[in-house]
């Protein structure tokens, strides 16, 4: 499996080789093994998502409070969409900035980002699903978002697909708005936290 990290500290891509033949297609898209080997620790698994989304659909910008926050590692098991991790960390050098990842069921890429990324995406075809392996259980209390049509943000969302999206995404703050308001993590919190668990 090839780990690559992004322009993002704490986000990476994670490339597992595919076996296509005439049933469909075989891949492992996560493996402890290499996620170790890449990042330094152990991947923390304490609850799984599943979300089915139709066409066009955009999820997040969503994050959570730090410590504990929530690492995710993503990947879509059927139909393609393109990931976007969002570093909303206060003092970070990319704050504000985005990096974009296409997945699919055919490549099985996936995505890992650490706790105080900014995470959402846009289903590409109809019925996409995501799979998400969450470090921390879900906390309402603990749970936010910025607008993923944040114009400050300038989210690469295709052109040719009517948003669709929550009431709670489209009524969240932009970035800028959330950082008045204290909302967002520190990035000198979330890096102590990060190399707490490399050890």
């Amino acid at each position: 499996m090839k780990a690559t990290e992004l322009d993002i500290a704490g986000a990476w891509v994670f490339e597992p080789p595919s076996f296509p033949d005439s049933r469909g297609v075989f891949a492992a898209p996560f493996q402890g093994v290499a996620f170790r080997e890449a990042l330094g620790f152990d991947l923390t698994v304490a609850q799984t998502n599943h979300s089915v989304s139709a066409r066009g659909v955009i999820r997040g910008v969503h994050f959570a409070d730090t410590p504990p926050g929530q690492a995710k590692y993503v990947y879509c098991p059927s139909g393609r969409l393109l990931d976007v991790i969002v570093d909303v960390r206060v003092g970070s050098p990319t704050f504000g900035e985005h990096v974009a990842v296409e997945l699919d069921s055919q490549s099985m890429r996936a995505v890992y980002l650490s706790e105080g990324l900014g995470h959402a995406f846009v289903a590409l075809t109809e019925d996409t699903v995501m799979a998400y392996l969450c470090s921390t259980g879900y906390n309402p209390g603990g749970e936010h978002g910025i607008s993923p049509l944040d114009p400050a943000l300038g989210l690469p969302w295709p052109g040719d697909l009517a948003p669709i999206l929550s009431d709670k995404d489209r009524d969240a703050p932009s970035l800028a708005e959330a950082r008045d308001a204290g909302l967002l993590p520190s990035y000198q919190a979330c890096t102590a936290w990060y190399e707490e668990l490399r050890g």
